[in-house]
């Protein structure tokens, strides 16, 4: 167990492992992130191609004023303008990072709403990011830079204000395409910040991501009572992203060590 309100890592099957963590501010779930940044390995610069290991960070900070709001993201500027192997999708209108102090434009969604400027905080200064006219989203893997799909071998996000059991969640989907299940992010107190990786040796290919049950609009005010949580989010943290049914290394070096054992009782039977 961490300090604040932070969880620690548990065991969610034979494979992977979860690591949740809730808390008024950032030094409160510091440590679990770190524990999961920890077990994806060291991060990678976000160059195209693909790196044998380690993981990739999206942090939102990066983004230029350009394509941060009141504008729009490309969906795939994240594998195109900053390849890291990441492409959105959502039903709704789009996706919008927030803006900068400096840049004269409300912060944290201010300019959607007013009252978003002091209900979201922030993890990693200064920009937040979320889907616009809806509050689902799909993150699709792929080698960076490339058109190749990929998957990664752990997923991580950090959430702003969900205050509603199960109504913010991950639902994952594996290299093979089959449904790898849905995992709820844990809730903490209004403004708060929250914490859900998860890791997996079957590896995702597609992550679904639901953010609290109503989407930031004009007018739409956070109100949990009422059945209104409104979530954005902070960082996106996740393994290397590998072309489908590439192993990482200690895959591979275990695939070469069944293959020896397979060609040694077979010659040992022959003799």
């Amino acid at each position: 167990m961490h300090s604040g309100h932070a969880f620690g890592r548990l065991a969610f099957s034979a494979q992977g492992a979860v690591f949740t963590a809730t808390g008024a501010g950032p030094a409160d779930i510091q440590a679990t992130v770190d524990s999961f940044r920890t077990a994806l390995g060291a991060l990678n610069a976000n160059v195209a191609g693909s790196f044998g290991s380690g993981r990739r960070e999206i942090n939102w900070d990066g983004v230029p004023d350009g394509f941060s709001a009141p504008n729009s993201l490309p969906a795939n500027f994240f594998n195109s303008n900053s390849p890291r192997g990441a492409v959105f999708s959502t039903s709704g209108s789009g996706f919008q990072v927030s803006s900068t102090a400096a840049s004269g434009t409300p912060v944290k969604f201010g300019n959607i709403d007013a009252s978003y400027t002091a209900q979201f905080q922030i993890f990693s200064a200064q920009r937040l990011f979320t889907a616009t006219g809806s509050n689902i989203m799909q993150i699709d893997f792929f080698v960076p830079g490339t058109n190749t799909p990929a998957s990664v071998s752990g997923f991580g996000a950090i959430f702003t204000d969900a205050e509603t059991a199960g109504a913010t969640k991950f639902t994952v989907f594996l290299g093979d395409g089959s449904n790898g299940g849905e995992f709820s992010v844990p809730v903490g107190a209004s403004g708060g910040l929250s914490f859900l990786g998860l890791t997996d040796t079957n590896r995702y290919s597609r992550i679904i991501i639901q953010s609290g049950n109503a989407a930031l609009g004009a007018g739409i005010l956070d109100n949990p009572a009422g059945g209104v949580d409104l979530v954005v989010m902070d960082d996106f943290i996740y393994g290397e992203p590998q072309a489908n049914g590439v192993p990482e290394p200690g895959s591979m070096l275990l695939t070469a060590a069944g293959a020896a054992m397979v060609f040694l009782a077979r010659r040992y039977r022959r003799q």
